[in-house]
């Protein structure tokens, strides 16, 4: 296959597509971070970890108290704040983009882009319109009506 540079400019972003598309990949992160976070407490809650670390704290004086359920509503408030910030701050910088992209043109980029070989096919004959001088009726021939290269 052929290969041949080809120059594009991104001009404008939707702001529509960003904040739907941002929405989506946050939520997934979110999501993820806060079932990882689960998971991990979990398995240190099973492993006797935040009790050993509480006494530990306890004997230095200082107060700690590993309470699961509040420490869960708070990575889940966490996370719910990071998905709205972040989409909207993606939105914002679409937004702004397109502004700055009126200023200076927009981004450009060169991609290679493959051109397929024309497949060269034989050629065939080409039907040949007739149009009788006189009103009556044609007399060439079938052969005749058909232009052979």
């Amino acid at each position: 296959m052929a290969v041949r540079r080809v120059r594009r400019i991104i001009r404008k972003i939707d702001p529509w597509t960003v904040l739907k598309a941002g929405f989506v990949i946050n939520a997934s992160i979110g999501l993820a971070g806060v079932l990882g976070i689960w998971i991990a407490w979990s398995i240190a809650v099973q492993r006797g970890i935040p009790d050993d670390f509480a006494d530990t704290l306890g004997r230095l004086t200082i107060a700690f108290s590993p309470d699961g359920e509040l420490y869960f509503r708070v990575v889940l408030m966490m996370a719910i704040i990071w998905v709205i910030g972040a989409t909207a701050f993606l939105a914002l910088i679409a937004v702004l983009y397109n502004l700055v992209s009126d200023v200076v043109g927009g981004v450009e980029l060169i991609m290679l882009e493959e051109v397929p070989d024309v497949i060269a096919q034989p050629e065939r004959p080409r039907p040949v319109v007739h149009v009788p001088a006189d009103s009556g009726g044609s007399t060439m021939s079938t052969d005749e009506t058909v232009e052979h290269v």
